[in-house]
């Protein structure tokens, strides 16, 4: 048998007779599959315990999981091989405790409410591929690695190293914070996933069949850091925020690395590589976006290409063939190391007038 626990969120506000009809439709259903458990509700917080034969809990999680009463749902514990029911005797038992006045409900209240808000808070930081697969009731850690296609891209800002040694702390974090939210929104808006946030760079991934994606999404990054620059007042840092992206396709590993004190589901091989190679190209290029010949030859769309060219990086014995897109916001708009000079100046004259 298996046990599945999971906490989740109302998706609207429910009355004490809609949770108390829960519990009667489901009784009987439950029942006719032998599956037994619990359903506390409190709060706004639905907290299950179901047990039973392990294909009918799983057919009855991912009705849960589309179930439109619930939002943020989150598999807490899955058991497997269980001898012994824990509520041998409850098809479902559904106990409001908003409605429960008794003392001792309130500390399972206040415990069922920092439960789901620790994990919340833990979701947070922890990658989506993660918490998509605890979510299905799987434990992460058992997912053995594989071998995918990726697209891989980094962003990165310019002159991040200035930016750091001539503001004030929490300017810094307002910049990373504000940067970091775009390139997330755009990306995962996309169909993109965010692996990891690196000082100043985003990690992001598409799969293989995304090339379009990740391209549309790096210049959505690119005019949406422009619009950003561009409406900043006068004497804002915004005003000389600039990043560069490079994308790269590739079969990477993904899985779980790391040693037993800190592990982390992440992916590698030479697509991660070459993608970081050639966000640090776009400075030497005047270049905002640079992406490899297979990211190229991966997309269906129409694209003004530009060819720069073939280019040696770091880790690669042979020069690789290397393209951009013909757009306004490809074109960074001096050298790199005018554009350096350019936002430490700027830099100096703010922090003068301040």
């Amino acid at each position: 048998m298996k046990r599945l626990t999971y906490i989740s969120k109302f998706a609207r506000p429910l009355s004490s007779k809609e949770i108390e009809a829960i519990g009667k439709v489901s009784a009987p259903n439950n029942q006719a599959k032998n599956i037994t458990g619990v359903l506390l509700c409190s709060q706004g917080i639905f907290f299950q315990i179901l047990e039973g034969d392990e294909e009918n809990i799983d057919r009855l999680y991912e009705k849960i999981l589309r179930d439109r009463r619930h939002t943020d749902i989150l598999c807490l514990n899955t058991e497997h091989d269980i001898k012994e029911r824990l509520f041998p005797e409850w098809s479902i038992q559904t106990i409001d405790l908003d409605e429960n006045t008794d003392l001792i409900i309130k500390p399972i209240r206040a415990l069922l409410q920092t439960l789901n808000e620790s994990y919340r808070i833990l979701e947070k930081y922890t990658q989506p591929t993660v918490v998509n697969i605890i979510s299905n009731g799987a434990n992460p850690l058992l997912v053995p690695p594989r071998k995918v296609e990726k697209i891989i891209l980094f962003s990165d800002i310019v002159s991040f190293s200035t930016l750091v040694e001539k503001l004030p702390c929490e300017e810094i974090v307002a910049i990373l914070n504000q940067y970091f939210t775009i390139c997330t929104n755009i990306i995962v808006a996309k169909g993109g996933e965010i692996t990891k946030f690196i000082g100043d760079c985003v990690m992001a991934y598409f799969s293989g069949e995304q090339a379009d994606a990740a391209i549309q999404a790096s210049l959505d990054i690119l005019t949406e850091i422009e619009t950003v620059r561009i409406s900043a007042p006068e004497g804002s840092p915004l005003r000389v925020l600039y990043n560069g992206i490079g994308l790269a396709q590739g079969e990477v590993i993904e899985g779980n690395i790391g040693s037993h004190v800190k592990m982390d589901y992440t992916i590698l091989g030479d697509a991660v590589n070459i993608a970081q190679r050639l966000e640090c190209l776009t400075r030497k290029l005047s270049r905002s976006l640079i992406f490899s010949l297979e990211v190229k030859n991966s997309t269906a769309g129409v694209w003004n290409f530009v060819k720069l060219g073939k280019s040696k990086v770091k880790g690669k014995e042979e020069a690789i063939e290397i393209y951009s897109i013909d757009d306004r916001v490809t074109k960074q708009p001096s050298s790199n190391a005018e554009m350096a000079a350019d936002i430490s100046n700027y830099l100096d004259k703010i922090k003068f007038y301040h």
